[in-house]
Parts: C-alpha cells; sequence; structure tokens
C-alpha cells in the first residue's frame, strides 16, 4: 500500500507537469485548429535556457523566469516566421502541419550543435529543493511536491485568464469563429500571438520541472514527452483547458502504476494505450466537443 501511494504522487506530479505541456498543445489547436509540433522542442529548449543561466550564475529562479520569457518570444516566432505566412496564403493544413514538424527538428538540431549545447546529455539542476519528505512510512520527494504545486497554480492562472479576463473572452471568441471575432474588433492576430507565446511559457515552465526532477536533459528530450503530452492533451479533448489537465493526470498517473508494477519497459507506451481506448471509446476525448475536426 506504501509503495501504491508513493508511485500515485509520483504519478501525479509528473502528471500536472505533463498538463503544462498538453495545454500549449490543446491552447494553439483551439485558436488555429493546428496541431503544433514544435511545441516539443520549445519545451526542450526552455530546459537548456534554464540550465544556461544557472550555469552563468543567475540562480534557479532568475534563469526560470528568464528562460520562461525566452520560450516565449521563440514559439511568437515560430507563429510570425513559419505559420503566419502560411496563414496568409490561405495553405493547406497539412502544410502547416509539416512545417512545425520542420520547425521542430530545427530547433532539436540547433541545440545538438557542437559550439553550441552539443548532441550529450547534460547534468540539470536537482528539484528536490528541501530534500526528502517522510509521512509515516511514505518518503516524498520535495521536487515533486514543487512540481504539483507550480503545475496547480500556474493551470489555475490560466483557467482564470482564459475564462474571467479579456483576452480570455477574446481567445473564445477566435476559437468560436475568427472572422466574426475579426468584424467585431478583436485583433486576432494579437490573440494568435499571445496564445503561441503562453503555450511557450508553459512549456519552458514544464523543461524546469521535469528536468530537475530527472536531473538530465537533451536536445531530444521533448520528443517522447512530448508525444506523451500531446496524447495526454487528445484524450482530454484538445481544445479544452482542464481536459489536458485531466489527461495529464491519467497519463502520468498510468505510466508511473505501470513502470511500478509490470516493469520499466511499459512506461513510455500506457499514454499512447490510454489514447487508444479512449478515442475508442469516446473519438472526441473525454470533455472534448462534437464537431471539432482533429488534424
Amino acid at each position: 500500500m506504501q509503495t501504491f501511494i508513493g508511485t500515485l504522487i509520483n504519478g501525479l506530479a509528473l502528471g500536472m507537469a505533463y498538463a503544462l505541456i498538453a495545454v500549449g498543445y490543446s491552447m494553439v489547436f483551439g485558436v488555429l485548429r493546428l496541431i503544433n509540433f514544435s511545441h516539443s522542442a520549445v519545451y526542450a529548449f526552455g530546459a537548456y535556457m534554464v540550465y544556461f543561466f544557472v550555469s552563468l550564475n543567475f540562480g534557479l529562479l532568475p534563469a526560470v523566469i528568464i528562460a520562461v520569457v525566452l520560450s516565449g518570444l521563440l514559439a511568437l516566432t515560430i507563429d510570425k516566421v513559419a505559420l503566419e505566412p502560411l496563414r496568409k496564403k490561405k495553405s493547406i493544413p497539412i502544410a502547416t502541419l509539416i512545417t512545425t514538424i520542420g520547425m521542430s527538428f530545427i530547433i532539436q538540431n540547433v541545440l545538438s550543435i557542437e559550439y553550441v549545447f552539443g548532441s550529450e546529455k547534460r547534468a540539470f539542476p536537482s528539484m528536490n529543493l528541501f530534500g526528502n519528505i517522510s509521512i509515516g512510512n511514505i518518503t516524498i520527494q520535495s521536487s515533486q511536491i514543487i512540481m504539483l504545486i507550480v503545475a496547480v497554480i500556474l493551470l489555475a492562472i490560466l483557467t482564470f485568464l482564459v475564462q474571467k479576463t479579456k483576452i480570455g473572452l477574446a481567445m473564445r471568441a477566435t476559437e468560436q469563429n475568427s472572422k466574426a471575432a475579426n468584424l467585431m474588433g478583436i485583433n486576432v492576430n494579437f490573440v494568435i500571438s499571445f496564445t503561441f507565446f503562453i503555450g511557450g511559457a508553459c512549456a519552458a515552465i514544464a523543461g524546469a520541472l521535469i528536468g530537475g526532477y530527472y536531473q538530465v536533459i537533451s536536445p531530444t528530450m521533448g520528443s517522447t514527452i512530448g508525444l506523451k503530452a500531446f496524447a495526454a492533451a487528445v484524450v482530454g479533448g484538445i481544445g479544452v483547458l482542464h481536459g489536458s489537465v485531466v489527461g495529464g493526470l491519467l497519463v502520468g498517473v498510468a505510466e508511473c502504476v505501470a513502470a511500478q508494477y509490470l516493469g520499466s519497459n511499459v512506461r513510455d507506451p500506457m499514454a499512447f494505450v490510454i489514447l487508444i481506448l479512449i478515442l475508442i471509446i469516446k473519438p472526441t476525448g473525454l470533455f472534448g466537443k462534437k464537431g471539432v475536426t482533429k488534424v
């Protein structure tokens, strides 16, 4: 029982970090009906920016703040340089999708350049800032508690932002009908840019949390985790904010339980096992709306 509780806590913490990445997929999809596969590379970029500024003795918190801003700007740049021109030319959706995949590979390979960071793995500062905490016979790493608390706070802020602010109203209006939103005086281009920035910022925070939990980063770190987060977004109903949270928790808990009781080899496939099962039962995801076209 103690082992199960410890595994459950680990899964919840990891799941909330996945939810932060999944939110970026959902927000962009909600506004543009686009799967932004460059999001996973922005996640890796954010982790590397934290590593870089910590190595310059900036301190962990200032490094995370700088990384959040730079990652948001990177996501914004991807949209302005590669995606907005395609939207203006009314390119077919598959062209935009392939472009995001291409941008992901570009960022990943730039990080791998020998004179940038190199392709080898790097040691990342631990997020276990307060050591281990014992509750009875259960030992919990403080990094797990930090991941859980930070993710919950940020997701609560995002929910408030989307549901209770003017920019959130503009985002929801753009999601419903971008042309009508533009006619009503909403700056749709600004809404799209803001959405990309917020998605990139969330990815950077997730990169810092997960990198600090595993204490290692690599240029390809976004490949598997990005796909897991995408699976979490689809499981919850892509385009639905709280769906991403539930999907992230399901994926995180399932993979930790599977790793504990079935072996580490089944950890990574669990996200996709859940994805397939959910889509068979409910093709739109747990909270997805009918009529939403998935790319």
